[in-house]
């Protein structure tokens, strides 16, 4: 399993380059069963990363871009009238994928934003009273552009409490990007990856993370990172419960990352700011981000030892 995951990594190295820590995020994330959001300007590797993930581990992809007049039919699918039987015949959606790109999620209003919580929560999708399972495994991996810039919607604090980690890719380091201009272009490296593993060994795997051992001090240790944002004046709210076992599951992927089947503090500290940042909104009403002190909590938390 180890070798495998390995592999994984290593191939999304080759593609997107100098990002190893966002790189292991990711993958922790598709491990977890949760959802990936990648936040950053454009042409920073976001939906390089998507489709690159999606070929290495061998899954079917899909890429729905979001603008303002994207409609919910659009994402899931709708019933079209049939004349040659006088009947409705449902028309699925690009939802109905393994790995679906929501690229520049947050371009699209509040109510096309809105059609994707059912299926990320649920993994399922319901139109017109009937409900339809989504394919296993399905991992929504969503791009947004930051706030400031032109034509963007708020992602909704429930959409974003749906989403297990939140990264940012950044700018490449002057090295890296020099790699960038003088090697080939991304998408014809993309075209010639192999997949490392299919859908059911990944399952498999995501199935392993379940019986990743927890120990007591540990299970106070995240508890105590949890209260500490709720007692903090610095947010408006703490995390969720729901946060709490986010960071449970992240933590949990983590350690079996590493080729563990337990988990120690560093793995819950790995994933706090991937998973807490985005679930936490400041007094003035803006969602954390790395400039807050959200890794302060960190330094003051006791280690159980």
């Amino acid at each position: 399993m180890q070798i495998n995951l390995q592999n994984v990594i290593e191939a999304l190295n080759k593609i997107i380059l100098g990002k190893p820590a966002q790189i292991k995020l990711a993958i922790v994330c598709l491990l977890a069963k949760g959802h990936l959001l990648i936040e950053d300007l454009p042409g920073m590797g976001k939906t390089t990363l998507a489709h690159a993930l999606a070929k290495v581990l061998g899954l079917d992809f899909q890429r729905i871009q979001f603008t303002s007049d994207l409609l919910p039919g659009d994402i899931i699918g709708s019933a079209i009238y049939q004349r040659s039987d006088e009947s409705f015949k449902f028309h699925k959606g690009p939802i109905f994928t393994q790995v679906i790109l929501a690229d520049e999620v947050n371009r699209a209003t509040p109510k096309s934003q809105s059609a994707l919580l059912e299926a990320m929560e649920e993994y399922q999708v319901t139109v017109d009273g009937v409900s339809r399972k989504l394919p296993s495994p399905f991992f929504v991996i969503a791009t947004q552009n930051p706030f400031h810039q032109i034509g963007t919607y708020p992602l909704p604090e429930s959409q974003l409490d749906r989403f297990l980690i939140r990264i940012s890719l950044g700018y490449p380091a002057r090295k890296v990007e020099r790699l960038l201009f003088s090697g080939k272009d991304s998408r014809e490296l993309i075209d010639k990856l192999e997949p490392v593993l299919d859908a059911p060994s990944l399952i498999s795997m995501q199935n392993s993370v379940n019986s990743v051992s927890v120990s007591d001090a540990l299970y106070e240790y995240l508890q105590d990172l949890v209260a500490a944002t709720r007692d903090s004046n610095q947010w408006s709210h703490g995390l969720s419960p729901r946060g709490g076992l986010s960071l449970l599951k992240a933590a949990k992927a983590w350690a079996l990352l590493e080729n563990r089947d337990y988990v120690i503090p560093e793995d819950i500290q790995s994933v706090w700011m991937a998973v807490a940042e985005h679930r936490l909104v400041s007094q003035s009403g803006s969602v954390a981000t790395l400039e807050n002190p959200v890794s302060g909590i960190l330094k003051v938390t006791a280690i159980p030892r």
